[in-house]
């Protein structure tokens, strides 16, 4: 101002009060990669754009509605051996009942995960996420579509955005087993060195199983299979959950693709009902008819009418429906701890735990863990932990883990103490952008520590950093015969060391008693 003072006046020059300041990044923003039923902004196709929604109904406009999961029937003789599950098969959902009357077969071609995984997300606290659709109802779930960079796949069309902290793929477990080891392996490879801002959360391939602690159990192969990099930028839940997210309302006997079979079942049901003189011929004959419409109705209205006629006079049918309800309600828990950890996140802060927290809209987990159970899952030898879902009396299904993949490293062993360093980091980054070209001298370092510092005394008064004082939660360094040589500052380099300490989760809880002599 003073070298442009040529005309005689009052002048006027502002100065800032304030420095620059840091603005914590969101720590909760995931990122669902799988199959919609459309995916269109207008006539403009999403189709592989991660594209940010705010809630279920915006997820449905933008990128269509649930998947029509079908399922095969057949009837069984007395006394038949009952099917045996395909050990090679994915099984994302139970579906495969069979009892002494029926067998029941999910489809697997026609079974979509992500539709049902967001109405879990947001039912346990989930709100604004990203969602990248890589296809439609009508095409294969593939590897390529969900990873592959070469063509371009979701994953690798997340990289060219930086909001997303969180990358989910319920549709991963239904893959092939190497399919999907090789999909989970490469999530973890773009939070840990393709972006080194984001968390991979995974499910157990046939994660609606019991252990066989031998070389086909579950946990060992996932263990194998996700192999041993980058490990502490994700965590692996186990078992499935058993749900209430598919109501009753949204099955009807169409979900049997076989109607032929269907008829069969339900018409031996009136002949049972006919022999032990329950009904006449008469209502039998009227019942049969009302069941041979099944093949032929195709009208959505009349389809209805007929739907609530036959759960009204056949038991069997509404057995079957439950089994149907059953299966599509079993489903993989990871887009469940997405919406816990962004509940958690809003809440709380991103350095409490996800767990100790019960699932929403949630009955149960397919397996039942005890204590024993899970002392292998939470501390293995190879150290890759799986954080379990458990069953408690009076609690519910509560989240019974918080560790990482790297569960021996004294470092990232939680799952809190990762995602809170990233937060820190990616925070502060961000900041010490608008430094950049500035001079590197001591005026330069001073506002740059100054900056640093008030955010991180923000975060140690929040309780994301321990320490009796700022002090001792963190500390700063920078300058020359500090963090930098004479060559740095040729070379326009700029250093700045911080250390932290991270408040980290209070796992075991041990409480020591012991008798005292009588005093009085």
């Amino acid at each position: 101002m003073a070298s442009n003072l040529a005309t005689p006046g009052v002048y006027v020059e502002e100065k800032s009060s304030f420095g620059t300041s840091v603005v914590p990044v969101p720590t909760a923003i995931p990122a669902f990669i799988g199959y919609t039923g459309k995916a269109l902004r207008g006539t403009k196709s999403l189709l592989n754009v991660p594209t940010r929604i705010s809630s279920f109904g915006e997820f449905v406009e933008l990128f269509g509605g649930a998947p029509k999961t079908l399922f095969s029937i057949s009837p069984l003789s007395s006394g038949a051996p009952q099917p045996k599950a395909d050990d090679k098969a994915p099984k994302p959902a139970k579906g495969n009942a069979a009892t002494s009357e029926y067998s029941l077969q999910m489809d697997l071609a026609t079974r979509y995960l992500l539709y049902d995984s967001l109405r879990l997300f947001f039912v346990n606290g989930g709100s604004d996420c990203y969602i990248v659709s890589v296809g439609s109802y009508s095409d294969k779930i593939t590897a390529k579509d969900l990873n592959d960079v070469a063509v371009g796949g979701g994953l690798s069309a997340l990289e060219k955005y930086i909001e997303p902290t969180i990358v989910v793929i319920p549709e991963a477990v239904l893959l092939n087993e190497a399919e999907c080891f090789a999909t989970q392996a490469a999530m973890l490879m773009h939070c840990g060195y393709k972006m080194q801002n984001r968390f991979a959360i995974l499910d157990v391939f046939n994660g609606n199983t019991e252990r066989t602690f031998d070389n086909k159990d579950v946990v060992n192969k996932f263990r194998e299979g996700v192999g041993s990099n980058f490990l502490a930028w994700g965590a692996a839940y186990y078992p499935y959950i058993n749900t209430t997210i598919v109501g009753s309302s949204e099955i009807d006997y169409t979900r049997v693709s076989n109607s032929s079979g269907l008829i069969d079942i339900l018409n031996a049901e009136v002949d049972e009902n006919l022999a032990s003189d329950n009904i006449s011929a008469a209502k039998a004959q009227g019942i049969k008819n009302e069941i041979a419409k099944i093949a032929s109705t195709t009208e959505p209205d009349l389809i209805k009418s007929l739907h609530a006629t036959l759960t009204v006079i056949s038991p069997k049918l509404n057995s079957i429906l439950a089994d149907i309800a059953e299966g599509l309600n079993t489903l993989p828990p990871s887009a469940a701890m997405a919406g816990l950890y962004s509940m958690v996140d809003q809440t709380v802060n991103v350095a409490k735990s996800p767990a100790n927290i019960s699932l929403g809209s949630v009955i149960s987990p397919t397996v039942n863990i005890n204590n024993e159970n899970q002392e292998e899952l939470n501390l293995p030898l190879n150290g890759k932990a799986i954080n379990a879902i458990r069953s408690f009396s009076g609690k519910g299904t509560l989240v019974w883990g918080a560790r990482t993949l790297e569960g021996n490293s004294k470092d990232f062993r939680y799952i809190s103490v990762r995602r809170t360093m990233t937060f820190l980091e990616q925070s502060i980054k961000f900041a010490a952008e608008s430094f950049v070209f500035s001079p590197n001298n001591s005026t330069t370092w001073s506002s740059l520590r100054s900056t640093v510092y008030s955010f991180l005394n923000n975060q140690w008064a929040s309780g994301i950093l321990v320490g009796s004082t700022p002090d001792d939660a963190f500390s700063i360094e920078i300058g020359l015969g500090s963090t930098m040589t004479s060559t740095d500052i040729l070379d326009g380099v700029l250093k700045m060391t911080i250390k932290v300490a991270i408040v980290r989760p209070a796992e075991f809880i041990v409480i020591t008693f012991e008798q005292q002599q009588q005093k009085s």
